[in-house]
């Protein structure tokens, strides 16, 4: 039987690279407006675990009403012990807001960590046995999953609250109504289409080329001639939400109506496409966003 999330989510959320190295006072400022603003949802990647757990917790203290998500953690090299106990001491200093999020990577990730890829759903099976194992184990309730293909969704339903699909309709109709599905979706806010499009290549075109996210693509029907170095038009305007706040607004809208539970907003600035900056200016547009969403019901 599919597992509800513990944690209620609302429709909207964040998703920022530029959260992590949250021990930088201006890290944890941003992180405060936006709680006041009204953003209840806050995701951070966790990449290779390093210093991952220790941004949640400083954004769990600047944001005092917000769940924070860890979205996602490759699963290589970390210890299921530790990630329970650290769960549990941020439960016990600032309540049940967090979120953990895992993934398989990629067989690169493993083997930097010295350790084996194997088959993908079996590596994962095998880490959500170890942390139920844990003395302190996550719940099933406080943890999700990063599923690209069909399988990987079958045991998020079946193992853990949830997931990050890469498409949502399809998705919901496989699983049922119970299962988190918390859809990314970059943003530009741009009108103009080079600008944009330019912008959406240099923040996500190179995961076009990663094979994981190749196969999941062509299985959404998007040929050779879309899954070019940072991609075609076509594939670009699927992927990314481009425009003013209206066209933002309408593909929020889409995923939700598609079956989407909560969407997480990845804004992709195309004046600093080289080095991370805080987008302020951005955020507080999207925020203005939230009232729109507000009687969409919260997550599980």
């Amino acid at each position: 039987m599919a597992t509800r999330l513990n944690t209620p989510l609302p429709a909207v959320g964040l998703w920022s690279m530029e959260l992590r190295g949250a021990a930088d006072p201006a890290v944890r400022d941003a992180a405060t407006e936006l709680d006041e603003r009204g953003f209840r949802a806050l995701w951070v990647p966790g990449l290779d675990g390093g210093g991952a757990v220790d941004d949640v917790e400083h954004l769990l203290g600047a944001a005092p009403h917000t769940t924070v998500a860890l979205g996602v953690l490759a699963i290589w090299g970390q210890d299921p012990v530790v990630l329970g106990d650290r769960l549990a001491a941020l439960d016990a200093g600032h309540g049940p807001r967090t979120v953990l999020g895992f993934g398989v990577s990629n067989a690169h990730s493993a083997a930097r960590a010295g350790q084996d890829y194997g088959r993908p759903l079996e590596s994962m099976g095998r880490w959500l046995d170890a942390l139920d194992a844990a003395p302190r184990p996550v719940p099933a309730d406080r943890r999700i999953l990063g599923a690209l293909g069909p399988r990987m969704a079958d045991l998020a339903a079946a193992r853990t609250a949830g997931w990050t699909p890469s498409y949502t309709a399809a998705q919901r109709e496989r699983v049922g109504a119970q299962p988190l599905v918390a859809p990314h979706l970059a943003v530009v806010l741009d009108e103009d289409p080079d600008r944009a499009r330019a912008a959406a290549r240099a923040g996500i075109g190179m995961f076009i080329g990663f094979p994981a996210y190749r196969a999941n693509l062509a299985r959404l029907g998007f040929t050779d001639d879309d899954l070019v170095p940072g991609g075609s038009d076509r594939l670009i305007d699927a992927l990314v939400a481009w425009g003013d706040l209206d066209a933002v607004a309408t593909r929020i809208r889409e995923h939700l109506d598609a079956g989407a539970d909560h969407v997480a907003l990845h804004v992709l600035r195309p004046d600093v496409p080289d080095r991370p900056a805080l987008p302020l200016p951005q955020w507080r547009d999207l925020a203005t966003l939230l009232p729109t969403f507000a009687s969409t019901p919260a997550t599980h």
